[in-house]
This record gives C-alpha cells, sequence and structure tokens, in this order.
C-alpha cells in the first residue's frame, strides 16, 4: 500500500509467540507466518503444549525461529503470562513484540509497533478479524465501540524489554493479561501510545469458542468498575425504555450504538479492514454484555471466579492505584530473574 511502513535491517525487534495447544499447529498456516517473521527479526516461539505437539513444533520451526518450552520457575495460572515471560527474558532485543498464535501482521503493521517502541514503552495495536464469519462481525461490534473510548484490546502488545525486566514482570494470575502488563508498565513511569491505525490480523476462533468465552471476557470489566457499572445499567436500562416507551425506544438506543460503531469504524484507517456492515452489530454485542455482565458478577459472588482451563480465577488486574503505590515505594529497580 502506498506509504506503508517497513521492518528495515536497524530496526532490530524480537517477536515472542506464547502458545499452548492441544493438537499440532504444524501443518497449518501459522508455520509459514512464523518463517515469514523469522526473515525480519528474532523469532521466541514459546511452547507449551503436550510433549508429543511440541517435539513436532521444533521438528518443523525449530530450524527458523527459536522454539522452547516456558521456564517452569515462571508457570502461572494464566499460562500465557509465564510463556511472555520467558520470551523477554531470552529475547536479545530491547523492541519486544508480543503475539498470540491468532494474530498476523503485515509488514506495515510490523514496522509502525516497532517504530513506536522507539519513543514508547509499550504499544497497543488494534487487531481486525480475517476472515469474518459471523461471530467475528459479532466481535467486531465491540471493536468498533473501544475504538470510540480509548482503543481496542488486542491479542498483541509491543514493549520495551528494558522496562517490563525492571518491573520484574506482571501478575501471572490476572484474567486481563494484557490490561495487567500495561498498567504495570505505566505505573512504574512507561509511557504507552495506542496505534489506531495500525490495524493487524487476527484469526477467528470458532463458534463453539466463541460462545464459550462470552462470559469470561464479561469478567475482565471487574478490572475497570466504571465500564462495569455501565454494562450492568444496559439491561435494567433497557427493561425501563422498553416498558415506557416500546420497541420505537428500544430501536432509538440501538440505532445510537450503530452510529457510535460506525464513528470508530471511520477512525484511523478503520474503513480498509472494517466492513460497514459490522457497525450493525454493535448493538448486538452490548446486548450480550448486559446478559454476561450480570453472569460474571454471579460467578464472582458465587463461584469466587471465572472458570478458566481446569480452574478457578478470581483476579481480572491490579487497580492502577495498587500498582502506583507498589512503585512508588520501591527504592530500586525489580528485575525478572533469570531462568
Amino acid at each position: 500500500m502506498p506509504g506503508a511502513t517497513t521492518v528495515k535491517p536497524d530496526d532490530a525487534f524480537t517477536y515472542v509467540l506464547p502458545i499452548k495447544s492441544p493438537v499440532s499447529q504444524a501443518a497449518g498456516e501459522l508455520g509459514p507466518y512464523i518463517r515469514w517473521l523469522a526473515a525480519r527479526g528474532e523469532t521466541i516461539v514459546v511452547d507449551g503444549s503436550p510433549p508429543a505437539v511440541f517435539a513436532e513444533h521444533a521438528t518443523v520451526w525449530g530450524d527458523v525461529a527459536r522454539h522452547v518450552p516456558p521456564d517452569p520457575e515462571r508457570i502461572t495460572p494464566m499460562g500465557k503470562v509465564g510463556g511472555v515471560l520467558t520470551g523477554v527474558w531470552l529475547a536479545s532485543n530491547e523492541r519486544i513484540i508480543i503475539g498470540d498464535d491468532d494474530v498476523r501482521y503485515d509488514e506495515d503493521a510490523l514496522g509502525r509497533v516497532v517504530r513506536a517502541l522507539d519513543s514508547a514503552d509499550v504499544v497497543r495495536p488494534q487487531n481486525y478479524f480475517q476472515p469474518l464469519p459471523w461471530h467475528a462481525r459479532w466481535d467486531t461490534g465491540r471493536t468498533l465501540l473501544n475504538r470510540v473510548a480509548g482503543g481496542d484490546w488486542p491479542g498483541t502488545l509491543g514493549v520495551r524489554r528494558s522496562m517490563l525486566l525492571r518491573t520484574g514482570g506482571y501478575d501471572g494470575a490476572a484474567m486481563f493479561e494484557n490490561l495487567e502488563l500495561v498498567r504495570t508498565v505505566v505505573a512504574a513511569g512507561g509511557r504507552e501510545v495506542v496505534l489506531l491505525d495500525a490495524l493487524v490480523a487476527r484469526r477467528p476462533s470458532t463458534a463453539k469458542q466463541f460462545w464459550s468465552q462470552r462470559v469470561r471476557q464479561a469478567y475482565d470489566e471487574l478490572a475497570r468498575p466504571a465500564r462495569l457499572i455501565a454494562q450492568l445499567a444496559v439491561l435494567p436500562a433497557s427493561v425501563v425504555v422498553g416498558t415506557v416507551a416500546g420497541w420505537p425506544g428500544l430501536a432509538v438506543g440501538a440505532a445510537l450504538a450503530t452510529g457510535l460503531a460506525e464513528l470508530g469504524r471511520r477512525r484511523a484507517g478503520g474503513p480498509r479492514v472494517f466492513p460497514m456492515t459490522s457497525s450493525l452489530f454493535a448493538p448486538v454485542w452490548i446486548a450480550e454484555r448486559a446478559v454476561c455482565s450480570w453472569l460474571a458478577v454471579g460467578a464472582r459472588v458465587l463461584l469466587g471466579g471465572i472458570p478458566y482451563r481446569g480452574t478457578r480465577l478470581r483476579h481480572a488486574a491490579t487497580p492502577m492505584r495498587v500498582l502506583r503505590s507498589r512503585y512508588a515505594t520501591r527504592h530500586s529497580p525489580a528485575s525478572i530473574p533469570a531462568p
């Protein structure tokens, strides 16, 4: 594309890809993507898959990327965090990009994030789904609304290695692990940049996985009480509006939600990757979140947390006031211990 940002030879970076898969991904498209990354920068795959799967991945990817298991001393309830911290310690470069196994950078987005790390300590690009089955369009409604209110939370971040090392890492028990990482860096004095125009493709989950994640994603908002309260208010407010004004009143609310999503779609090059029809799913996502927010609160009260991969996680993310107090009282920088 005209004006695209490319990664130049002096733009040294390390790409950390944490993965844990019950079945081999060696025959899928992840392999060619890893080869594409490795041709541009150091690539570390931290693989927490079962031994047989790990061995197959090593056979296919080990010749182009550094393929390692998570450091046993860094195993965390939110397993991705242990993989990230393992990769950050092993990285040879200051600029690090962390990407889930469903993330697919192109040359332009990769270059934008790498360059942004020259002046920022943590960088938040934006994801879009490619391809777009119905449930990905549904979830895109959330993405577009978030682009109006501070940016969406993607499956990838850029971070400066020295900054994350100084923090001593971030809490591996936090459900909203990307928010936890960003808050930790910012609380320790780092600078965050949100790149609304750095648009990174993401492969959608299956419909079954989509449904299984609804309440869990709503649970993340326990880390952002103001948003949680607003989302909890939607259901009773809709009942009142429906009772007083009927369907026309609800239709006005849906139209407002669609309009807000369209504003998000049009920001910072969004029309290039977000089709107009995605804005129409914003009211559907709001209705889903209105119900799932109450279920998430119920899980916290009745179950003590949200079920996750055979365990139960209570902690959504650490409040900023706690993190700021923690780093303000440290007399010397922390550091991530060596493996």
